[in-house]
């Protein structure tokens, strides 16, 4: 079937493109971009399949988004999520392409779990799912997984997230090993002889609540420490979920000074503070933990100025087991597939980043620190398409989620800015049921 969308809003900037336009869509790609299409279109041919419309007025057509940090907790972990639920919530927050982490049972650390992951995904049919792999055997940070393997094997980057790469001669070897593939090392900055014990972000409030904190200088060190490592290899490092200023500081500077460096952040860090946890609640706990207000403030210009490349999800689902208990022993984690988009959009409200602005962060930049064909409506680029209606107003209701779990800390909230499509490949994978 083709598609063809008529009279949005298309905002692409790959082509710098922000203007009420049509979108032509046969075979599973974009064919034409232009005002005024007419719909017998794509009935040139006797072979052409018969013609869908979507009225767009007053909606926001938009690349596909894509998550860069998502974990689907399959193999291994499939009573908190499975790549087919992951792929649903996906589709309902505006996301064609994510990229799965490594932190699985087993992980994700040999090329048979990174072609079963990619199976998996293939058998659902729901969204481009790409696997992070393993950085060090299983996660140990002791020696390098095979990464000539596993990119051969469909890996597209790698990371250790949710472990720091404590040793430095590593985090070298690993950036030139994956720079001879040309893939990206995602790190989890933590120093985790500084974090060791804590529970919730150092400060004021942790004094007052008497919980041990975790120093925003934890992530700071292995921030500037993976940068000088960058700066001597020459090689593309990517930090993951930035939250502090200090961080956004060393990013700004590094990339002033021609580093190879990118940065993400996720809606948390912008939208929550250390503040929220005054009630101990345990949808709250994450690492990195919620920062400062000054911090949080941080992220935002970061977010503005372009320090900070991407905002990423981080979606970590965990059951109740994990999570209601004693905040003590409480897992760490929030999803977020389905809020990203309209807690990213309060950005917009709020004058911090525009419409292109905030898609470059949810979709093509994403795709070039990947380096994916997503990203964009380009002629002949697959036809991955989120459309949006800006002014719909909702509340979040986590029983009505898409992913297994529930643990999010934004139930009831009332948010701007709903999916109504998902379109993956040419197909409409998603529509929102009003």
């Amino acid at each position: 079937m083709s598609l063809l969308i008529k009279g949005g809003r298309v905002v692409d900037p790959s082509q710098g493109l922000d203007a009420k336009m049509d979108i032509l869509v046969e075979n599973g790609k974009i064919s034409k971009i232009g005002k005024d299409l007419p719909d017998g279109g794509a009935k040139a041919s006797r072979k052409a399949p018969a013609l869908q419309v979507i009225d767009a007025r007053n909606l926001l057509v938009l690349p596909g988004l894509v998550d860069m940090h998502t974990h689907l907790r399959e193999p291994g972990y499939e009573y908190k999520e499975t790549i087919e639920t992951g792929s649903q919530a996906a589709l309902a927050g505006g996301f064609t392409s994510i990229a799965c982490m490594p932190n699985t049972d087993p992980i994700n650390d040999n090329r048979s779990v990174t072609e079963f992951i990619i199976r998996q995904a293939a058998k659902c049919g729901l969204v481009n799912v790409y696997p992070v792999a393993a950085i060090s055997k299983g996660s140990e940070g002791k020696g390098l997984t095979e990464f000539g393997d596993l990119v051969e094997a469909g890996a597209v980057a790698f990371s250790d997230d949710g472990k720091p790469v404590m040793t430095g001669g590593l985090m070298r070897r690993a950036l030139e090993y994956a720079g001879s593939f040309g893939t990206p090392i995602l790190s989890h900055c933590e120093d985790a002889t500084l974090s060791a014990g804590g529970l919730m972000n150092e400060g004021l409030t942790s004094t007052e609540l008497g919980l041990p904190g975790i120093p925003s200088i934890s992530e700071e060190v292995m921030v500037a420490r993976d940068i000088l490592i960058a700066a001597y290899t020459e090689a593309a490092l990517h930090i993951c979920h930035v939250s502090t200023a200090g961080s956004v500081d060393l990013i700004r500077d590094a990339k002033r000074r021609g580093v190879r460096v990118t940065a993400e952040t996720a809606p948390h860090y912008f939208c929550l503070s250390e503040e929220a946890l005054t009630e101990f609640d345990t949808r709250l706990k994450m690492n990195p933990p919620l920062r400062s207000t000054a911090d949080v403030a941080a992220i935002k210009k970061g977010l503005g100025d372009g320090t900070l490349d991407a905002i990423a999800t981080d979606h970590a689902p965990q059951s109740p087991i994990e999570k209601e208990v004693e905040f003590e022993y409480a897992a760490n984690g929030i999803i977020g597939l389905e809020t990203s988009l309209g807690l990213s959009l309060r950005l917009v409200d709020e004058g911090v980043l525009t419409i292109p602005q905030l898609v470059e962060r949810m979709s093509l930049n994403p795709a070039k620190i990947l380096r994916l064909n997503k990203g964009t409506l380009k002629p002949g680029a697959d036809a991955d398409i989120a459309i949006i209606d800006p002014g719909k107003v909702w509340t979040v209701d986590v029983r009505k989620f898409r992913s297994k779990s529930r643990n999010s800390p934004f139930g009831g909230w009332p948010l701007k800015g709903k999916v109504t499509h998902t379109i993956v490949g040419g197909i409409i994978k998603y529509t929102e049921q009003l």
